[in-house]
């Protein structure tokens, strides 16, 4: 029998969901380390670290012993980018154990495994993502950077099904990306795209993790 992928994580960790659709709602975090993008405005650089060396039932035992205490019923990968490595194996037994699972991605790689729920972050300058995600993509959000534009949100707006929400998160919750959030969504409005949002992320301004 083969041996389960070993996967490189770099934290396990109880809080509430910060961003999106799902904000607010208790949430158990793994977050895998490494990524292929590495953006300049990335909160998270500490998970661009090799990280500890963890086969799926060893998280998914960690993950068990959170819930004793923090009885969340979902579980978010995130990173870094999750879907570099092989995690269908570690979304198989906690869809066993009766989580449900949300993955944070940028979109550039995908797998076929049985998450609940699909954030999909396009990273300038190409914006690329996999095409799977128009159909599977719960939430697409994009960073409000300094060179993001109505052309860039109108593109994403287009491939995307208007029942999916497009959220505008400010870089950082920093006001000048907050301001340049607000008058985007202005044009926006203006322009007459539908379902376009500005986000937050709620775990910072509540200073949890």
């Amino acid at each position: 029998m083969p041996r389960p992928p070993i996967l490189k994580i770099s934290e396990v960790f109880a809080s509430v969901q910060g961003e999106g659709l799902r904000q607010g709602e208790a949430t158990i975090f793994v977050r895998l380390a490494g990524c292929n993008l590495r953006c300049s405005f990335c909160d998270t650089k500490g998970s661009w670290k090799d990280g500890r060396d963890l086969c799926p039932e060893q998280v998914l035992d960690m993950i068990q012993k959170i819930r004793l205490s923090f009885p969340a019923g979902w579980v978010c990968l995130t990173g870094g980018e999750p879907l570099l490595q092989r995690v269908e194996g570690l979304v198989g037994r906690l869809k066993n154990e009766g989580f449900m699972v949300q993955v944070e991605t940028n979109g550039t790689r995908y797998r076929s495994m049985a998450a609940d729920w699909y954030t999909v972050s396009p990273k300038p300058r190409r914006y690329f993502y996999r095409p799977e995600y128009r159909e599977k993509a719960k939430e697409v959000k994009v960073i409000v950077t300094r060179d993001l534009s109505l052309t860039r949100i109108r593109k994403l707006r287009q491939d995307f099904s208007l029942s999916t929400p497009l959220l505008l998160q400010p870089q950082s919750n920093r006001r000048w990306s907050i301001e340049r959030g607000l008058r985007l969504l202005e044009e926006a409005l203006k322009a007459g795209l539908d379902n376009i949002r500005l986000s937050a992320q709620l775990h910072k301004i509540f200073g949890l993790r």
